[in-house]
């Protein structure tokens, strides 16, 4: 591995990858993109225009919750022009979680390879996508592939000074209450093989925000999935406002001192 990367093995993983028909990681074939949105009118088209033009045989899942901004109109209006765009439009409660989890089902039913989590505000660059499938081309071992902001070469651009000191705050109780080596543990722009993602038993998550990020990690680790990050830059958004808010970031600590206390009361 490149010292660009950095690998965190839980155990050793023996999960063979899945092998399906029609499967091209260097060119997107096989591949599903996830992208949650609420009120990301002015991003939707750019973003999803760039991530199809960095890897044109993959697929876009737009999972909007019902904003009220239009966005769920754009994204219906990409579908109609671009058979590669796929839209769920979901009610009820808002949230990260369930808006991935909800995608994560789509594309397992359809039997795609690889599942990618990006933002649609455009701080995952869509060119970074290539280099994270490049990896599970390269290792077919490999469970999750993180672009990553914390190991050498990965960094933030435009970020204010208090959401970084959150985040690497958030990062360093987490990897030390759960005993994870992983650097960048809430980065949000991901690629899952398949068989992770089953084997994560995703669909009894119940994190909704940002803590969704170190639930899904923790729960691959668990099961002996080997998880690489490549260096991104992640840029923080020109367009709309951010979804982090003080409830978001007090599920989180709770959540992972949960787990934390769990981890001692097992002797792990």
């Amino acid at each position: 591995m490149s010292p660009s990367q950095a690998r965190a093995q839980a155990a050793d993983a023996t999960h063979p990858p899945r092998s399906g028909p029609q499967v091209d990681l260097a060119s997107g074939r096989g591949v599903l993109v996830v992208m949650p949105t609420y009120n990301e009118a002015d991003n939707i088209e750019r973003t999803v225009g760039q991530v199809l033009a960095a890897c044109p045989q993959a697929r876009v899942l737009v999972v909007d919750d019902a904003s009220p901004d239009g966005t769920g109109r754009l994204a219906d209006r990409l579908r109609a022009q671009d058979e590669r765009v796929n839209v769920i439009h979901r009610q009820g409660a808002r949230g990260l979680g369930p808006a991935y989890l909800a995608g994560f089902a789509w594309g397992l039913e359809r039997g795609f390879e690889v599942i990618c989590e990006m933002d649609m505000d455009g701080s995952h660059r869509a060119q970074d996508l290539p280099r994270l499938l490049a990896v599970l081309e390269e290792r077919p071992q490999v469970a999750l592939v993180i672009g990553s902001r914390r190991v050498r070469g990965g960094t933030t651009v435009g970020w204010p000074w208090y959401r970084d000191v959150i985040s690497r705050a958030g990062s360093w109780y987490a990897r030390h209450a759960l005993d994870i080596r992983v650097r960048d543990v809430t980065a949000g722009f991901r690629a899952y093989r398949s068989w992770a993602l089953r084997g994560a038993d995703f669909e009894r998550v119940e994190s909704s925000g940002y803590v969704f990020q170190i639930d899904m990690l923790r729960r691959v680790l668990d099961q002996g999935g080997i998880v690489v990050e490549v260096p991104i830059v992640f840029v923080e958004r020109t367009l709309g406002s951010s979804k982090m808010s003080p409830s978001i970031v007090a599920e989180a600590m709770l959540r992972v001192t949960a787990w934390g206390w769990d981890r001692v009361r097992r002797g792990l």
